[in-house]
C-alpha cells in the first residue's frame, strides 16, 4: 500500500473504495446546485472570492435546521471549507465508505494533524477528522448535454491556512474551465492531454473521443487524475509520465489539448516553482515549446488547442512572436488580456500565498522585475492558441485550394452572452472558413446566405438627419463581435435571407447606388468571406 502524500491504496481496493465514495456522494446529493442552495447566492459569491466566513455563518445559523441536508453540510464543511468535523458526523455523511475507508483512501486525517496532506492517519479513533484532499462537485454543459462530476485535488490555501506547496495539484480553476469550454466538440479518434494535472481536460476529452492519452511530469498529478477518472466512471484514458511531448515521442493525434504551466516565473534562487503553473523555463519558452512541438504530433487535419502567456519585449509584438512559433501550421491566436509586468508580478506572487507588505513579497517582486528587465519585457499577453496541421486534399482543384487559416486577433472585451461553449463557435467558424475558402469568387457569388440568428443591426443618427452616421452588426454569441458597415455591405447583409444569391444582391445594390457592379463585387466579396469566417453570415446546409 502506497504512503504517498494523501493517496493510499491502488488496484482493486481503490476501485472498491471509490465505488463506495461515489455512492455516498450521490446519496448526499453533493452537487454544485445543492451547495449553492444550502448557503445562498451571497455566501457562494464570497466563497468564489476565497472567503469562507459568510458560508460558515450560514451553516452555523442553520445547523439545527439541516435535517435531510445535514450530510451535505458535513461534506461541504470537510471538503470545501476545510473545517474539522466530529467523527460521528463524518461517519453519518459517509455511511458506505466510512471514516476508516476515507482515511485509507487518503481523503481524511485526524483533526489536529500538523498537515493533513503530509501526516498519515495514525489515530483512526480521533474525536474529529479533517480533509486531506479537496473534493468538490463540478458541473458543466457542453454540446452533448449537462454533466455532474466530482473532482479530487490538493487542499487549497483556504483549507490549509498557509501557502501552497510547490507540488500542489490544482483542482478546477478559471483557466481549466476556459480551456474545456474552448474544446472543439467534434469527434476525434485519439486525443493528447499535455500536462493533465488533476485530469479535468482528459475527462472532458472523453466526451468526444474513445482514446485519450494524458501526460504530466508529476507522478502525484497522474495519481490524482487516475482517481478522478475512476471516481466518475470514465473509461478510455491512458496516463503516462514525462515532460512535454517525451511520453508520446513518434506518435500523432487528432487533437491535442493543453493547459500548460504557462506562468512566467523568475528562474532565481529563493523563488518558489509550483508544478501546476511554472514550467521551469525562462520567460515564455515553455509555451513556445508546446506550440513548436505540436506539428510533429498532429495528424493531417489535426487540431491543437492550448492556453498561454507571451511576452512583449521592447518593440516586439507578443502576438507576432506566437505566430512565428506556429511555423507552417494553420493558426487562430486570440489574445484575451494584456497586463503590465507590475500587475502580472503582483498577481502571481499573491497566487503563491505571499501577501503584500511583507519582506518576502518585496523580495519576490524585485526578482520578477529583474527577470523581465533582463529580456526588455514590458507587458504579458494571455489568450488562446488554436493550431491545425493542414490536410492535403488531392481532389480539390489547385485554383480553389483552401486559403491557410491565419487569424491573429485581440479580443480584450467581453465575449458573447449565449449559453453555448465557445468551442461550438470555434468549430462552426473553422468549418465555415474551410468551405468558403475552397470556393472561387464566382462560387461565393452563387451562394444563398442567411444572417445568423444572434446577429442584430444598429443604426445611429444625428438628430434630424435622414441617413445614419454609423451602422453596426453586433454578434450576440461567440466572440460578441461588432462589425462596422458601409452602405453597400449593410444592404447586402440585410438582403441575405437565403432566397437570393450573393451575386444577385450585389447587382441590385450596384443599381441602387449607381456604381459599377464588378467594382462593388470586388469590394464586398472579401467582406462576405470575413463575415462567413466570423459566423455572422451562414452558409447553406450541406
Amino acid at each position: 500500500m502506497s504512503t504517498e502524500r494523501g493517496i493510499r491504496p491502488s488496484g482493486e481496493r481503490t476501485t472498491d473504495l471509490l465505488r463506495r465514495l461515489r455512492s455516498d456522494l450521490a446519496r448526499a446529493n453533493y452537487t454544485v446546485a445543492s451547495l449553492e442552495e444550502l448557503w445562498g447566492a451571497d455566501a457562494a459569491a464570497a466563497l468564489h472570492r476565497g472567503e469562507r466566513v459568510p458560508v460558515r455563518r450560514v451553516l452555523d445559523a442553520r445547523r439545527a435546521e439541516h435535517g435531510d441536508s445535514a450530510d451535505l453540510a458535513t461534506l461541504a464543511e470537510l471538503f470545501v471549507l476545510g473545517f474539522d468535523v466530529p467523527r460521528s458526523e463524518a461517519e453519518h455523511a459517509l455511511p458506505t465508505l466510512g471514516v476508516d475507508g476515507a482515511t485509507e483512501l487518503g481523503l481524511l486525517a485526524p483533526a489536529g494533524a500538523a498537515d493533513p496532506v503530509d501526516d498519515p492517519a495514525t489515530a483512526l479513533d480521533a474525536a474529529s477528522v479533517r480533509a486531506a484532499l479537496d473534493l468538490r462537485p463540478y458541473t458543466f454543459t457542453d454540446a452533448l448535454g449537462t454533466v455532474e462530476w466530482w473532482i479530487l485535488s490538493d487542499l487549497g490555501e483556504l483549507a490549509l491556512g498557509h501557502a501552497l506547496g510547490e507540488e500542489h495539484v490544482l483542482g478546477v480553476g478559471g483557466a481549466s474551465m476556459t480551456l474545456s469550454g474552448l474544446m472543439l466538440p467534434t469527434p476525434a479518434a485519439r486525443v493528447l492531454d499535455l500536462g493533465t494535472g488533476c485530469g479535468i481536460q482528459a475527462m472532458h476529452a472523453t466526451r468526444f473521443s474513445a482514446h485519450v492519452v494524458a501526460t504530466d511530469i508529476s507522478e502525484r498529478a497522474l495519481r490524482l487524475a487516475g482517481l478522478n477518472v475512476e471516481l466518475n466512471g470514465i473509461d478510455g484514458v491512458e496516463f503516462r509520465r514525462g515532460s512535454l511531448f517525451e511520453p508520446v515521442a513518434g506518435e500523432r493525434f487528432d487533437r491535442i489539448v493543453s493547459n500548460p504551466p504557462f506562468v512566467i516565473t523568475p528562474r532565481a534562487a529563493g523563488v518558489p516553482e509550483y508544478d501546476y503553473r511554472d514550467g521551469g523555463m525562462v520567460g515564455d519558452a515553455l509555451v513556445e515549446e508546446v506550440v513548436r512541438g505540436a506539428a510533429a504530433h498532429l495528424e493531417p487535419g489535426g487540431v491543437a488547442q492550448l492556453l498561454g502567456n507571451w511576452e512583449y519585449r521592447a518593440t516586439d509584438d507578443g502576438l507576432e512572436r506566437v505566430r512565428g512559433w506556429a511555423g507552417g501550421l494553420d493558426h487562430w491566436i486570440v489574445e484575451r488580456e494584456r497586463q503590465r509586468i507590475t500587475e502580472y508580478a503582483e498577481t502571481w506572487i499573491r497566487d503563491g500565498g505571499t501577501r503584500p507588505g511583507t519582506p518576502d513579497f518585496d523580495r519576490l517582486y524585485e526578482a520578477w522585475l529583474d527577470d523581465f528587465d533582463a529580456r526588455w519585457v514590458h507587458e504579458i499577453g494571455f489568450g488562446y492558441v488554436l493550431l491545425r496541421r493542414p490536410a492535403a486534399d488531392p481532389d480539390r482543384p489547385a485554383a480553389h485550394s483552401v486559403a491557410p487559416l491565419a487569424r491573429l486577433e485581440r479580443r480584450h472585451g467581453a465575449l458573447g452572452n449565449d449559453d453555448a461553449p465557445l468551442g461550438v463557435h470555434f468549430a462552426a467558424c473553422l468549418d465555415a472558413h474551410d468551405r468558403q475558402a475552397a470556393l472561387g469568387d464566382e462560387e461565393v457569388a452563387a451562394l444563398r446566405l442567411t444572417v445568423a440568428g444572434d446577429v442584430t443591426e444598429e443604426r445611429h443618427y444625428w438628430p434630424g438627419d435622414e441617413h445614419p452616421t454609423a451602422m453596426l452588426l453586433r454578434q450576440g454569441g461567440g466572440f460578441g463581435r461588432t462589425i462596422g458597415l458601409d452602405t453597400g455591405l449593410a444592404a447586402l447583409v440585410g438582403a441575405c435571407d437565403g432566397e437570393l444569391p450573393v451575386g444577385a444582391i450585389i447587382g441590385a445594390v450596384a443599381q441602387l447606388l449607381d456604381v459599377d457592379e464588378s467594382e462593388l463585387a470586388a469590394e464586398l466579396l472579401p467582406a462576405v468571406r470575413g463575415l462567413i469566417d466570423d459566423g455572422i453570415l451562414l452558409l447553406p446546409a450541406t
